[in-house]
């Protein structure tokens, strides 16, 4: 006859009064870990119960008896929430607690019981917890109330509330961890369930898939909080415009992205507006206002020499008590490494005070402001700039002519402008961002764009500027080379790179951005320093010259030499009918070229690197995967070939970061290497040498864009 399995029975519960409990030594925690025994008290108070039963043990005494008292081997930490209670008097010593009573002749050891309850339970997956979390407040918690009962903050109740948002399709992933917590968590800046989609279908199989990038792809089409014009009108302004913020609530800043860009563009067009209004009111006679001033927008323009206000007795007085104050509290706690808060605020409100007495506003001859113009632009922090007194040439006073009307001789009278601006409304310009451009997706390697040729020579002539500058034994050999041409018949001045008139090129064609290059800072820097020595007059400008001692003659002049430089690629007339031919530009670019190995240019040194804004993402397909393929190896290229074009871009920036790889127009060209430049001989036939970035195409969309752009600017004049 087959046995019968014999049934199990299960450990009676039953209610004990607390006091007749003893916490056993048997319990196999030790250390401390989760939420404290205190906090579990204050759980056990709000619920008025407990969760989970206390195993317990009857205490034998030494014949075996049962004495009554019952030992806690599994429940500990329940146990001692339970004593804090009683400590408290919240709980009466004799208050029944739900316990399962072992029975004492088992041969399962205390430490088995009390390691087996810890060791077996599974814990909840965090994603229970942001579902829990979300169906808690959806039956009337608050935020709060969720953050006091679990122990913890509001923000991170919001943050786990949030991650419970993320669309359901990545949210299963996470469960099937396909994803980490990180990953998830980047998914949450975007609440567009199509998009998170859409980005996480864009990068599930690619061997890259870090937060920072889901951000990156998430926020593409927004502008960050960090932006300057976001400073310039705040976010408070641009969402009581009705701006849409998208908020990383898992960033320490609390990072923030502007989802309406024309709102944002417009709002800063309107402010910049009220404040050149303002500014007009003193008279001037044009106010030029954009968000980013072009390098080298002054140029050409008469820069007016304005007087410091003088101070009133009561304003030095005034100064006077801020340094000593800053003096005072200087020397008090000069023993102190870290300064008190009040008083550290205190010396930076006394710094400001006293910078603005050093900053005082410039006064200017009336009539002097009449025929001038003001700058108005915004720096890196958001705050306006203000460049007041530039005057254009067209503006300059004319010399009326009296007698015969020749040009010696005579008296010369000065004309004369109203500076009541009553009699005349200074003309405000507000500027624009520049038009995006559209791509090209065909398969085949298209010419470069010649627009953007010609800012990536901008770029280069500012850096062969900076480095000519600093070579003063090449930039004096440079001019002496220039002057030989002129002065000796025997050579022919033509389309020369070293124009030492000099005559400052300037950049009507620049990518955003050239101002803050490292060449331009340094030229800027330089050029200010040598600025601040000069005298005001120029009839004392010689003999300031002849004063400049051991090697500051040789630097000025290579300073100045410097600003002759013109590296730069321009559309030509093929036939000879514009003012700079083929010819020109292809002898220009290989005298910048022997002008760079002389100063030994090297554009990745001077800071250049390839961006989705300054190249990627102004070139097809084929170029960008031909760019990482030599930069990166064509493992990179084949890893990103799949991707769409501003997927691409965006990866092929990160790879071929630090490869010091440069696109053609800003390599060195071996000596007697065609020039890139050389696209067409003067006849108008095609070099087929020469490099493809430049070599003409009919039919080429890039190049016919180019041309609108150029129709474009003409009708604009």
């Amino acid at each position: 006859m087959a046995s019968v399995n014999q049934k199990l029975t299960l450990s009676p519960s039953r209610d004990i009064p607390f006091n007749k409990l003893v916490l056993s030594q048997s319990n196999v925690r030790r250390i401390k870990a989760g939420i404290s025994v205190e906090e579990l008290a204050e759980d056990i108070a709000r619920r008025g119960t407990l969760l989970q039963s206390l195993n317990v043990r009857p205490v034998l005494d030494a014949e075996g008896n049962d004495t009554g008292m019952f030992e806690v081997p599994a429940g500990g930490r329940r146990y001692q929430a339970l004593a804090i209670l009683v400590k408290q008097k919240r709980l009466a010593k004799t208050a029944p607690v739900p316990c399962v009573v072992r029975d004492p002749s088992t041969n399962i050891l205390a430490e088995d019981d009390s390691l087996a309850e810890n060791t077996q339970r599974v814990p909840l997956h965090p994603l229970d917890q942001f579902r829990a979390f979300f169906d808690m407040r959806d039956k009337g918690m608050t935020e709060e109330e969720i953050a006091a009962a679990f122990f913890t903050t509001v923000q991170v109740v919001r943050q786990r509330l949030r991650l419970a948002t993320v669309s359901p399709v990545l949210l299963d992933v996470y469960a099937e961890d396909g994803m980490t917590l990180e990953m998830l968590m980047a998914f949450t800046v975007n609440p567009d369930h199509a998009r998170q989609e859409q980005v996480w279908e864009s990068i599930r199989n690619s061997w890259q898939k870090e937060p920072w990038q889901i951000r990156r792809l998430l926020t593409e089409t927004t502008v960050p909080s960090s932006d300057k014009r976001a400073r310039f009108i705040g976010l408070e302004a641009y969402e009581a415009a009705g701006g849409a913020v998208l908020r990383d609530l898992f960033s320490q800043d609390n990072d923030g992205w502007l989802q309406d860009v024309t709102l944002l563009d417009r709002l800063v067009d309107e402010k910049l507006k009220r404040m050149a209004d303002e500014i007009a009111g003193d008279g001037w006679r044009w106010i030029d206002a954009s968000v980013e001033l072009p390098y080298g927008h002054a140029n050409g323009l008469r820069k007016l020499v304005g007087t410091m206000q003088d101070l009133t007795e009561e304003e030095r007085a005034a100064r006077e008590a801020l340094r000593n104050e800053y003096d005072d509290v200087e020397s008090q706690y000069a023993e102190v490494s870290d300064l008190p808060e009040e008083v550290d605020r205190r010396l930076a409100e006394i710094e400001a005070a006293l910078e603005a007495f050093e900053n005082r506003p410039v006064i200017f001859d009336p009539d002097e402001v009449a025929r001038a113009g003001v700058f108005l632009s915004i720096d890196r922090d958001g705050e306006l700039v203000v460049d007041r007194g530039h005057v254009r040439p067209e503006d300059e006073p004319e010399a009326a002519v009296e007698g015969n009307g020749s040009e010696t001789g005579g008296a010369v009278s000065i004309g004369h402008v109203d500076a009541d601006p009553s009699v005349r409304s200074a003309v405000i310009t507000i500027g624009s961002q520049p038009p995006d451009t559209d791509d090209d997706e065909v398969d085949v390697i298209n010419p470069l764009p010649e627009r953007l040729v010609t800012e990536l020579t901008a770029e280069r002539t500012l850096a062969l500027r900076d480095k000519l500058a600093n070579n003063p034994s090449v930039a004096f050999l440079a001019v002496l080379h220039k002057f030989c041409r002129d002065v000796f018949s025997r050579y022919m001045t033509y389309s020369p790179a070293m124009e030492v008139s000099v005559r400052n090129t300037g950049f009507s064609l620049q990518a955003p951005g050239l101002e803050d290059t490292p060449a331009a800072q340094a030229i800027e820097e330089r050029h200010k320093a040598w600025e601040a020595r000069m005298p005001d007059d120029e009839a004392a400008l010689w003999d300031w010259l002849v004063s400049l001692e051991g090697t500051e003659q040789a630097e000025l002049f290579a300073h100045c030499a410097a600003f002759g430089v013109n590296a730069l690629y321009e559309k030509a007339d093929r036939y000879g009918g514009g003012t700079v031919t083929v010819h020109g530009i292809h002898q220009r670019l290989a005298e910048a070229d022997r002008l760079a190995r002389a100063v030994d240019l090297d554009m990745v040194e001077a800071g250049w690197t390839p961006t989705v804004d300054n190249y990627l993402g102004r070139v097809t397909k084929p170029r960008i995967l031909e760019a990482v393929r030599e930069g990166a190896g064509e493992r990179a290229a084949e890893l990103i070939d799949h991707l769409k074009k501003g997927d691409m871009a965006r990866e092929a920036e990160r790879l071929l970061a630090d490869t010091g790889w440069l696109p053609e127009p800003l390599r060195m060209t071996d000596a007697g290497e065609a020039s890139p430049a050389d696209t067409e001989s003067e006849e108008g036939g095609v070099d087929e040498s020469l490099p493809a970035f430049l070599t003409d195409a009919d039919g080429d969309d890039e190049n016919a864009e180019a041309d609108e752009d150029d129709a474009a600017l003409v009708a604009a004049e």
